[in-house]
């Protein structure tokens, strides 16, 4: 055998050992595998995104145990956020996905809310009573606001679900348009949802709207439907969205898909007015100087707190 052939040999044996590292690195077998709506495949947790990361949100849950609470606490916790479930008994702890925080508290005691709060990023509201009971509407509606916001130290963005039709003056919803004062007086990054009625919207119904000044008052679903499950989504979506700080809207769907990127729908809205404590085109109907003592108190105490 010549050296000619020799050479043509080894040639031909070493090949496979000189190809490059970047061409066996994009071998089909080597691709990450993704369901069809690109998710992870089976073998990582479907119940949870993977979307951890240093900056995790940590976010607390009033009004835990309600229709809406129970999607909303599903919804952070598929985005990998941690999160905590505030209930009355313990044994609500079977309605939330396994890794959910239980904290036991009770929403007319802001001693019991301390541990609650403690370390979290961002607070969502879906507590409720409904009604015109006066003392019931001032001591859940408005009453839980005011306790979680009193014993918080440290800044969270709040999603305060209320209602459409909230300006129309109720004594139900005068309580839970005193609880949103709180809110936007407080200083704090926020979020202001009006859902419509819970559940009314046809199969085909889900293209969301958010609409400014609260002037649906028929009090029937004409004021305008939503999921509740579009609810959650958009109570949880804001808590991360620059663009929706400062926002308050009605949230109602019309006939169509679901958007899902919610970034537009937030940034097309304009903010409340700075230092202002009602909704940007609210009716004035509702006079601060014949308010009760016991709101103006609240509400000069909490004006500006967390403010630089």
């Amino acid at each position: 055998m010549n050296r000619f052939t020799i050479h043509l040999l080894l040639t031909f044996l070493l090949a496979p050992s000189l190809l490059p590292e970047t061409a066996i690195a994009q071998s089909p077998q080597r691709a990450a595998v993704q369901s069809a709506d690109s998710k992870p495949a089976p073998e990582s947790e479907p119940e949870k995104e993977d979307t951890m990361s240093s900056e995790n949100p940590v976010v607390l849950f009033v009004g835990a145990s309600g229709s809406v609470g129970r999607l909303a606490v599903a919804e952070a916790f598929r985005r990998g956020y941690k999160t905590k479930a505030l209930v009355r008994d313990p044994a609500q702890a079977r309605l939330f996905p396994e890794g959910v925080q239980i904290i036991v508290g009770e929403l007319t005691r802001a001693e019991t809310l301390r541990e609650a709060v403690d370390g979290v990023t961002g607070i969502v509201f879906t507590h409720g009573v409904g009604g015109n009971d006066a003392k019931a509407a001032e001591a859940v509606n408005y009453g839980a606001v005011r306790n979680v916001l009193s014993v918080l130290k440290a800044p969270a963005h709040i999603a305060l679900m209320t209602a459409v039709g909230v300006t129309k003056p109720t004594v139900g919803h005068d309580w839970k348009r005193r609880g949103e004062r709180l809110v936007r007086a407080s200083g704090l990054p926020y979020t202001i949802v009006r859902p419509g009625w819970f559940d009314y919207n046809a199969p085909d119904q889900l293209r969301l709207v958010l609409r400014q000044g609260d002037t649906h008052w028929a009090g029937s679903p004409s004021d305008g439907v939503i999921a509740r499950a579009q609810i959650a989504q958009v109570l949880v979506g804001s808590l991360t969205s620059p663009a929706a700080n400062r926002k308050t809207f009605e949230l109602v769907s019309e006939k169509g898909s679901a958007q899902s990127d919610l970034e537009p729908l937030f940034s097309a809205l304009p903010a409340d007015p700075a230092n202002g404590i009602d909704g940007i085109r609210d009716r004035d109907n509702l006079s601060l100087a014949n308010e009760p003592a016991v709101f103006t108190d609240d509400l000069e105490a909490i004006r500006g707190r967390f403010k630089d």
